[in-house]
């Protein structure tokens, strides 16, 4: 890989400096143009690794880099302007644009597992419940109703890497429900209802998981759609789990057979918990 002498930029009002900002606090932006916005040196790592598309890589002269291909254009910036274009109140000292991708559901996904995000609106979570469902074996995150921006700067954060290894689909209820139908994939919702199981009882190795909201659990559309539901067993003192809880169980739950270290799994090497 040749060298690539880095640009230096000082004032706030650089094309690059407002188009960072601009990516950074608008999501129409964000959806325009493509691209996500990262920061941190862990974070820039996991998108090498992976072959994340970068355009450009933003640093402060005491930040070391890693080795990026040729064309990502590297541009030094002073401390102070890093701060003002950081989205944490700690900057870390690196920010890189690279491109994302986000379409509908395939028309025919392949693979077994799925979860549904219905109105999940905290990037918090959603970006919790893409890490989660990467860890244990997901084949693709759905969003639906108007969930969290996938590619708003904590969204990103949270997903500790796996906004470049795991896909990330937008699509309605209805339609996803029919493309996983069509290639004989069940819905559940997790939800209490007269007729739900416990989720340690139902069949969830191929099939694909509605999680609801924060604050009012699955719509009255996403349960029409169902086949079934779900329950979380839990003690009757405790209304209810945060949603990336519940996808925790539910996911894990999902995938048990097939992670590493389980007799049926085909694989050995079991990865260690961080937070």
């Amino acid at each position: 890989m040749r060298e690539v002498s880095p640009e230096r930029i000082t004032s706030r009002s650089n094309p690059l400096a407002v188009r960072v900002r601009r990516l950074r606090d608008r999501r129409s932006e964000r959806r325009q143009e493509g691209v996500l916005l990262g920061e941190g040196p862990k974070l820039l790592q996991e998108a090498l690794r992976w072959g994340a598309r970068l355009e450009a890589v933003l640093f402060t002269p005491d930040t070391p880099l890693p080795a990026l291909p040729p064309q990502v254009r590297q541009v030094e910036v002073p401390e102070s302007l890093m701060a003002s274009l950081s989205d944490t109140k700690s900057a870390q000292g690196i920010l890189f644009l690279a491109k994302g991708e986000l379409g509908p559901l395939p028309q025919r996904p392949s693979g077994g597992r799925y979860l549904l995000l219905d109105g999940v609106q905290d990037p918090g979570n959603v970006g919790t419940i893409w890490r989660t469902a990467d860890a244990f074996g997901a084949d693709g995150l759905i969003l639906c109703n108007a969930c969290a921006d996938p590619w708003s700067p904590k969204t990103v954060r949270a997903t500790m890497g796996a906004v470049f290894r795991l896909p990330v689909y937008e699509d309605t209820l209805e339609g996803a429900a029919d493309k996983l139908a069509q290639v004989g994939i069940p819905l559940y919702a997790a939800a209490l209802t007269d007729s739900c199981q416990d989720v340690r009882q139902a069949k969830l190795e191929r099939a694909g998981v509605i999680i609801g909201s924060e604050g009012r659990g699955v719509s009255p559309q996403g349960l029409a759609l169902c086949q079934g539901s779900i329950r979380i067993p839990m003690r009757g003192r405790c209304e209810s789990l945060n949603a990336a809880v519940a996808a925790a169980v539910v996911l894990w739950e999902m995938g048990r057979a097939s992670l590493p270290g389980h007799p049926e799994s085909g694989e050995g090497e079991m990865g260690a918990w961080q937070t």
